[in-house]
């Protein structure tokens, strides 16, 4: 387990060594990063859930789990924005702490279940997958929307960008041919396989180019709030209501790193877009991948 983990970690950190030195130039990595979100990575989902045996698994349960521990975060932050903007954390700053607190790394994540579980592992977290990403896209759509005092997103918009998010539709794609996967030629199952596989190092890489040591701030109660929810208070949360359900073994294991991985980096995105506070989404991505190099390895060895 040790071993899978600091060998995620290294592949993330030849990535910022890799921008560093400037051996991959910026734009490159834009380039790189498109790639991955729009291709390799739907690749993985559409993969793993159409080809996968989903009847043994706990899918109902893990999936209620984790859209229950986003739930309980993000009211738990709403009911402290009165509290936080006395302490100084304005809209769009608010904007940043929620992102930082609820969403997840999907390229993290993956690639941690494939190294621990194998194969099980990698169709457990596409359940995770197809369970929180549709849910964390409008809620921080709706958030940056009502407190940010940017760009307003019109109803329109925002389904299109929850419809072609392209987790979601590749969710959709490969559980309905979960339901077909004997009419699936082997050419074409092969081929997105062979996309999937190229995911998971170029998704890492891609993770360690997007930190900025540079943007590290002197730890602000933002920072602190966003880190203290994100990387301690959603595993706890999700890992006891997946012990009230029932879930065990793997699936407990991939619960716990989907709700324990840092915030995604698209949030940086989203917040520029939508007039967030994107430099502190900058600084608590940074912040929160450097500590759940800790506080990751923690929360699955003592929760499992």
């Amino acid at each position: 387990m040790i071993d899978s983990l600091v060998a995620v970690f290294l592949v993330i950190a030849t990535g910022w060594a890799l921008k560093a030195r400037g051996v991959v130039s910026p734009e490159h990595w834009g380039g790189v990063e498109r790639l991955t979100y729009q291709v390799l990575f739907p690749a993985v989902v559409v993969h793993t859930l159409a080809m996968a045996d989903l009847s043994p698994l706990p899918v109902l349960a893990m999936g209620l789990s984790l859209v229950l521990a986003i739930l309980i975060v993000a009211a738990l932050l709403l009911s402290l924005r009165p509290l936080l903007a006395r302490g100084g954390v304005d809209g769009p700053a608010f904007t940043s702490v929620f992102q930082g607190s609820v969403r997840w790394n999907t390229f993290v994540a993956l690639a941690l279940a494939a190294g621990l579980e194998g194969k099980t592992g990698a169709t457990l977290m596409a359940i995770a997958v197809a369970s929180m990403i549709p849910l964390l896209n409008v809620m921080c759509v709706l958030v940056l929307a009502r407190f940010a005092g940017g760009r307003r997103m019109g109803a329109a918009a925002t389904v299109r960008s929850i419809v072609f998010n392209p987790f979601i539709w590749s969710s959709a794609l490969g559980l309905a041919l979960n339901q077909i996967q004997w009419m699936m030629p082997a050419a074409v199952a092969s081929f997105v396989d062979i996309l999937g596989r190229a995911a998971l190092g170029v998704g890492l890489l891609v993770v360690g180019a997007g930190l900025d040591l540079r943007r590290l701030a002197q730890p602000k109660l933002a920072h602190a709030v966003a880190c203290g929810l994100k990387l301690v208070v959603m595993p706890l949360i999700a890992w006891t209501l997946a012990r009230q359900f029932g879930v065990t073994g793997p699936a407990l294991t991939m619960t716990i790193v989907a709700a324990a991985v840092p915030t995604a980096t698209a949030a940086y995105f989203l917040a520029r877009d939508m007039g967030g506070d994107a430099p502190l989404m900058a600084e608590i991505t940074t912040l929160e991948t450097l500590l759940a190099l800790v506080t990751l390895p923690l929360a699955v060895l003592l929760l499992t």
